[in-house]
């Protein structure tokens, strides 16, 4: 499939997170297998723009992959304007936020509130795709509720609009994350526009991966929740497509590394005072991913490590946690031998 002038072959691509996506974890992202990270959505409120936040979310300075920024918001002629506006930093795909079902977006109509008003959603992609030269993608969800699911009329209109291709999370507004993602919108999707689909929602493994491109016949899939802590679930999805075996997980030494790295770049990104307090997220999510270990024990440590406010011990708590784990690991073996 292709988006523009890049080519991609059943991209596994990272999906927009507030909060989540900023620069340090989407080339987290694409060192481990990830074709397309998309950014945090930015807003399309003008005064907003020299924010701390909407500054560090236009950062791509070192961007390992291409940079896909989402855009959002309601007024055409705005969100038109913020899609020049991020080119100019760096942008070298948008994105339209109409999947969001948070109530702090739809409460302004914005995210997938959008998707009840048909006509708008037509102004907004014409205005985006007009002011700018490089490819638009948009992300949906199937409609606003089980009983309003609308999604095959919003990709009709935005193909004809101009975009290059479309994500839709297998969910309704109403539904935000609850229960399981349907896929039976996404397939009817599919086979209703000829521009590339990319399937998400519920995808966190390669088994589910594989199933999931067979039942949508989709282009690609978009990965969001099953990636926090879980960065490496892209190696392991291109493996079993490949080679339709699993790709052991990593051990704990490699996540200690992993998350490591992971951490320094938050420091260096944020500074220490906010990176320590971003990393607190990121720790608990990589701490799911433990072997051999018993809840209490990393439930007592995570309550531990989020109480401490510099860097250093930070980091040198979490990597002693998780090498400490082999030892362990061992001692337990001999001692039942």
């Amino acid at each position: 499939m292709n988006i523009g002038l890049f080519t991609f072959n059943s991209p596994l691509i990272l999906a927009p997170m507030a909060g989540v996506t900023d620069r340090p974890f989407r080339n987290l992202c694409y060192q481990l297998g990830a074709d397309l990270c998309v950014s945090e959505m930015v807003t399309s409120e003008k005064h907003l723009w020299n924010s701390k936040k909407t500054q560090l979310r236009l950062n791509h300075e070192g961007e390992k992959g291409i940079r896909s920024v989402q855009i959002a918001g309601t007024d055409p002629k705005k969100l038109a304007e913020a899609a020049q506006f991020n080119v100019q930093h760096g942008a070298q795909i948008i994105d339209i936020n109409m999947g969001c079902p948070a109530k702090k977006v739809c409460n302004v109509l914005a995210g997938s509130a959008l998707l009840k008003n048909e006509p708008l959603v037509a102004k907004i992609l014409s205005a985006v795709v007009d002011a700018v030269d490089v490819p638009v993608t948009l992300k949906i969800r199937t409609g606003w509720d089980q009983e309003s699911k609308n999604a095959v009329n919003i990709a009709r209109i935005a193909e004809q609009s101009g975009i290059q291709a479309l994500s839709v999370h297998g969910r309704t507004r109403a539904d935000a994350y609850k229960g399981e993602a349907e896929y039976e919108t996404i397939a009817s999707v599919k086979s209703e526009v000829a521009i590339p689909v990319i399937a998400n929602g519920d995808i966190t493994d390669p088994q589910k991966a594989k199933e999931v491109l067979a039942y949508t016949q989709a282009d690609g899939l978009m990965i969001g929740r099953a990636a926090q802590g879980n960065p490496w679930i892209f190696q392991q999805i291109k493996h079993y497509l490949a080679e339709s075996k699993m790709l052991s997980p990593p051990n704990n030494h490699e996540i200690s590394k992993l998350l490591s790295e992971h951490l320094q770049n938050l420091y260096s990104f944020y500074g220490e005072f906010s990176g320590v307090r971003i990393a607190r997220k990121h720790i608990g999510w990589y701490l799911k991913s433990i072997n051999n270990q018993s809840q209490n024990d990393v439930e007592s440590f995570r309550k531990h490590v989020n109480q401490i406010d510099d860097a250093s011990t930070q980091q040198q708590l979490v990597t002693d946690f998780f090498n400490l784990q082999q030892p362990l690991i061992a001692a337990r073996t001999a001692r039942a031998v």
